[in-house]
């Protein structure tokens, strides 16, 4: 069996060597391979030549149709980046280099992003704020979406503590300012994408300069004071603002948009937990993945509100509860006489923050 292995492999270096097309180095091996499987149909079963390849015909079979299946697979492939880059609009081929145009194909074969979508996303700017549990997996996956440019802001540096669930930072990494860590994860997973690093807390005196130059806003945080600060200068700036937060087991994630008919943060939280009512992770501790699933919803309504693609969280809380594998989805609404988006209507009773 060893000795047809390697006669295989000395008519592939062969064919190679001679600049033989793929078509005919591949028949070649065909014929190999039919022969020795002739052979087993044929000879009887203790022929010295069955013998020597094995004396079995089922091994070479099954050979066979691995070899199909790859070819199969290649073809395929190779259907679906010409598609793909059929697919993506005239004034967009120019905008793309040919390297982005195989990273983002799953993205431009899908119907509701396709080569218009893919633009959206390369010509949005995002913000993310936090690049601690609910930033790491934001961050990666905006960046390996394709979206043009990423600022993220935040003033603290990685700790080893860190480490159990910002999949962002590494141990090699520990000490440095946390946006430089996660600006060298972002350039690292996609070359093509633009990073703007912040190492600072975001304040009054910067938020609505910083806003003005990005068209999406997350929010990572795990304070109340700066996701309350956030709300209200994405609302001034008519700034849509995808806000998520996780304790314990549990996470929820939500679209603020009061621009396009949608309620804001303070519409749905108007009055702040009781110091102590809602501890923070240090405090209480959360399980390892809850932030890069709740983090990747927050990545995922980013992108759909980016491309248009399917229904957003716009004017819905969605609740996850890790621990008994259930999700919730609760209607928000704009509520009258809010201080901050001045929303009209209801909130439905039962939403709870989550620090």
């Amino acid at each position: 069996m060893l000795a047809v292995l390697a006669l295989a492999a000395v008519l592939w270096g062969l064919g190679w060597l001679l600049r033989l097309p793929l078509w005919l180095r591949v028949a070649m091996l065909g014929f190999l391979w039919l022969g020795v499987v002739s052979a087993h149909v044929v000879l009887p079963a203790a022929h010295p030549l069955r013998l020597a390849t094995g004396g079995r015909a089922e091994p070479w079979l099954v050979l066979g149709g691995l070899a199909v299946l790859g070819a199969f697979y290649r073809m395929a492939l190779g259907r679906l980046r010409r598609r793909a880059a059929t697919r993506v609009a005239p004034a967009a081929q120019g905008l793309f280099r040919p390297d982005e145009l195989e990273r983002y194909a799953r993205h431009i074969m899908l119907r509701e992003v396709g080569g218009p979508g893919q633009k959206r996303l390369k010509e949005a700017r995002v913000l993310v704020i936090g690049a601690g549990g609910l930033g790491s997996p934001a961050l990666l996956y905006l960046a390996a979406a394709g979206v043009g440019t990423i600022g993220v802001i935040d003033d603290d540096r990685v700790e080893g503590s860190n480490l159990q669930r910002q999949v962002i930072h590494a141990d090699a990494r520990i000490g440095w300012p946390k946006v430089a860590s996660a600006a060298a994860a972002m350039r690292a997973l996609n070359p093509f994408v633009e990073v703007r690093p912040y190492e600072r807390r975001l304040t009054e005196e910067i938020a609505a300069d910083l806003f003005a130059d990005y068209d999406l806003i997350l929010d990572g945080t795990d304070n109340f004071d700066t996701r309350y600060l956030a709300n209200r200068v994405a609302v001034a700036a008519k700034k849509p603002l995808i806000s998520g937060a996780i304790a314990q087991w549990e996470g929820q994630v939500s679209l603020y948009d009061p621009a396009h008919g949608g309620p804001c943060f303070e519409c749905t939280f108007p009055v702040r937990p009781a110091p102590g009512l809602v501890p923070s992770c240090a405090e209480a501790g959360v399980i390892a993945p809850l932030p890069g699933v709740v983090g990747s919803i927050m990545a995922v309504e980013a992108v759909k509100h980016l491309t248009g693609a399917g229904a957003t969280l716009r004017g819905a809380l969605l609740i996850y509860d890790a621990l008994w594998g259930e999700t919730r989805r609760i209607v928000l609404k704009p509520r009258d006489g809010c201080p901050v988006c001045g929303g009209r209507g209801g909130r439905l009773d039962g939403a709870a923050g989550i620090a």
